[in-house]
């Protein structure tokens, strides 16, 4: 199976399954002499981490990190770094009832028609359970890009119809995100999102929404031209995760509704800082590259596909079978996305930056 890697200097591969012994990312191309410990992966770890709170899956996992290998007397080495996390409240037999039958919104059948064989423990390897790999491994891209002032912080934008009010330009902080289970930074809104998110939970549905990521202290010119463009990496990064079903940059899709004379973000001079432009409806990126302005974009997030009310499924051999979904599962994914979401920029971030440090030598 290949399209376990990504990134070109700052290389990151996954590996395991939802029920397997654990999750592993091993990277490469980490500079050596990044003062770097356990403790640095353990913040984002426990904003992914299942069962932090009543309206994420009740999943229990630590999420404890093991450094195999890359460090030593707590600097990176510039050899691959690689961690390790293991699953320990795996239960199996939750799925056993779904063997032979093909979920709706799953990667079931796709899985199957592909590979011919298929995991049906929770989805295997196109479980989200894999992206606790990733997290960690964006923890690291983290401490890298923090010795650039880079920083990366994203938030919930919507619940369902429930959306965060004059979000277009706001910025916020790390403190105001995390004040609400939901992440959402402004209070009233995110006490409406819990309301909504417990009653689909009472009801046995789920729902989706959308979260801003943003970046801040990008030097002008990080991506690649043509293919590699940073907004193509970003796309791609996101467009990886699971439940992502579109991701849209700056001012997004209501760019198709503007004119050119009044869409355009006028350039000005910024004293030592050079030039900047007086808005940011280009979100950050100008021709694929960064502008030097804070990057912005936004993912809408489908609802959690397994759920356990009755839909309509298929048997392996194509027959009806009606589904019905137990198990843990967050009856909204957005809570738990942020930090996931984040770990991808980061890792495309430190991947072009390390790309523009090294043109430059």
């Amino acid at each position: 199976m290949a399209g376990n890697s990504f990134g070109q200097l700052f290389r990151v591969t996954t590996a395991g399954e939802s029920h397997g012994p654990g999750q592993l990312a091993i990277i490469d191309g980490l500079p050596a002499g990044l003062e770097l410990s356990v403790d640095d992966l353990l913040p984002d770890l426990r904003r992914r981490r299942p069962g932090q709170s009543a309206l994420v899956t009740q999943r229990q996992e630590e999420d404890l990190p093991e450094i195999l290998s890359g460090l030593f007397e707590g600097r990176t080495t510039g050899a691959p770094l690689s961690i390790l996390i293991r699953n320990t409240d795996a239960r199996s037999k939750d799925y056993e009832s779904l063997r032979d039958t093909f979920r709706p919104g799953h990667a079931d059948y796709t899985w199957q028609s592909r590979f011919g064989r298929r995991d049906h423990r929770g989805g295997g390897r196109s479980s989200a359970r894999e992206t606790v790999a990733r997290v960690a491994a964006g923890a690291v891209a983290r401490k890298l890009l923090a010795t650039a002032g880079i920083a990366v912080l994203g938030w919930v934008d919507s619940v369902g119809g429930i959306t965060l009010p004059a979000s277009g330009e706001d910025m916020y902080t790390r403190e105001e995100v995390e004040a609400s289970p939901t992440r959402c930074p402004h209070p009233e809104t995110a006490g409406r999102m819990t309301e909504l998110i417990e009653t689909c939970r009472e009801e046995g549905d789920s729902i989706g929404g959308t979260a801003v990521i943003t970046a801040t202290g990008l030097p002008p010119g990080l991506g690649e031209p043509v293919f590699d463009k940073l907004r193509a990496d970003l796309a791609k990064g996101l467009c990886s995760l699971p439940a992502v079903m579109g991701v849209e940059f700056g001012a997004g899709f209501s760019a198709a509704e503007a004119r050119g004379s009044a869409f355009q973000d006028a350039i000005e001079h910024a004293g030592p800082e050079g030039l900047r432009t007086r808005s940011n409806r280009h979100g950050g990126l100008l021709g694929g590259l960064s502008s030097g302005m804070p990057l912005r974009l936004r993912c809408a997030v489908k609802p959690t596909s397994s759920i356990p009310m009755a839909q309509q499924g298929a048997g392996s051999d194509g027959s009806p079978k009606e589904v019905c979904v137990t198990g843990r599962h967050d009856p909204c994914l957005l809570p738990r996305f942020v930090p996931i979401a984040e770990a991808m920029v980061l890792l495309v971030l430190a991947d072009h930056w390390l790309r523009a440090r090294s043109a430059a030598l």
